[in-house]
């Protein structure tokens, strides 16, 4: 399966978009059932501003290979047929709350909102079974783990640079481990004759 990259952005988006909701004081803005017009997003923060949008962007900037499970055996289907190791990788998101500027307190209510993020992928951090959501939805041997990120202010502003933007309030968290299944799927030649051998085990001299 390829898309398990697109299941944890999606995963990841509901459940902190549901936290949002829930919550006594950020309710009223991300609950449209009680008017909220915030979102939690996968696009940039520029692409957010520039629909006009705002409450939370979860956007996925790096995708890493894993080098420690590369070496995960096949996964074997059948007795006659296995599929190719698949392709471990981290994912990377960078976090940033984003309010209109006409909001009243919008910079407070921008590092509430970040502390509730931080507060909720503290208490969640890892996701499995019933969390996960689209296609990974219903698989019982997926578990993914959610780590904030102890990123330098020089590293997070290479960022916001790559995105040509001015710097904004926010983390970094990575995601792992999303496995990238093969398609290459390898027969198995059957057993046709089994050799039996017995013998005693005897000592060096006694063979003498």
């Amino acid at each position: 399966m390829y898309t398990g990259i697109t299941a944890s952005s999606q995963t990841l988006r509901d459940f902190l978009t549901a936290r949002l909701r829930d919550d006594a004081s950020l309710g009223p803005f991300f609950d449209p059932g009680l008017g909220g017009t915030m979102i939690v997003s996968l696009d940039t923060p520029d692409e957010m501003i520039r629909l006009n949008q705002h409450g939370v962007s979860l956007w996925l900037y790096r995708v890493v290979r894993d080098e420690n499970l590369l070496n995960e055996p096949p996964h074997r289907l059948n007795k006659l047929q296995y599929r190719h190791t698949p392709l471990p990788v981290r994912l990377h998101y960078l976090v940033t709350p984003l309010m209109a500027r006409t909001q009243a307190a919008a910079t407070e209510l921008e590092q509430t909102v970040l502390g509730k993020v931080l507060q909720v992928f503290h208490d969640r951090a890892k996701f499995r079974g019933p969390d996960l959501h689209g296609d990974l939805s219903g698989k019982t041997d997926v578990e993914l783990f959610v780590r904030l990120e102890s990123m330098s202010l020089e590293e997070i502003t290479k960022v916001w640079f790559a995105l040509e933007e001015s710097y904004q309030l926010s983390v970094s968290y990575e995601v792992s481990v999303v496995c990238i299944e093969s398609e290459i799927l390898d027969d198995l030649a059957p057993v046709e004759t089994a050799l039996t051998r017995s013998g005693i085990i005897v000592s060096r001299e006694e063979a003498h």
